[in-house]
């Protein structure tokens, strides 16, 4: 009895330290910021995932930074929907719309269905809107840093025309906060 006791008591001091050695930190440092996660979703090309994860930081840490990558992200929307419109690559559009206006479960029961050149118009319109605002509120916080960054976002697209929605340009550095 005395000896099973000893090994309870050994194990829980155990389990004690082990838990003390890991830092709540180091958990919390593994996580990718919400600009990490926006840059994956870009990729993805789902672009309501990295609409969000832009809002998330700009919530987080509001700055002409988050405003002008919350305002690229509308951009590069804007971008890859043009795109597959010129490409006449309507049920692509029809998915992206989808992509925009679900992302309930429900919406697998009851999907909301929208003609493919409606669906653009609609979302070009929004969007353009959007980074109209967007671009204004990252200008009133550091003009100077915004024009720097849309010198950089020109050379990108023009670097890479056919795809430039579909990433950031790297001296951006998503991957800080």
């Amino acid at each position: 009895m005395r000896r099973n006791q000893l090994f309870l008591l050994i194990g829980v001091c155990l389990w004690s330290a082990v838990q003390g050695a890991v830092p709540a930190q180091l958990e919390a440092a593994e996580q990718p910021s919400h600009l990490q996660r926006a840059a994956v979703f870009l990729k993805a090309a789902d672009y309501r995932q990295a609409v969000e994860a832009c809002q998330a930081a700009v919530r987080e840490t509001p700055s002409a930074r988050t405003y002008v990558f919350l305002t690229y992200v509308y951009h590069a929307l804007d971008g890859y929907l043009e795109h597959l419109a010129t490409t006449d690559q309507w049920v692509r559009v029809e998915q992206l719309y989808l992509n925009l206006a679900t992302g309930r479960s429900e919406d697998l029961i009851d999907p909301p269905d929208v003609l493919a050149r409606i669906a653009k118009e609609v979302i070009q319109q929004a969007v353009q809107r959007q980074s109209d605002v967007t671009a204004a509120m990252a200008a009133r916080l550091d003009e100077v840093l915004v024009r720097q960054f849309w010198k950089e976002q020109d050379a990108w697209r023009r670097a890479r025309p056919t795809d430039w929605w579909s990433g950031a340009p790297a001296e951006w550095h998503w991957d800080r906060p």
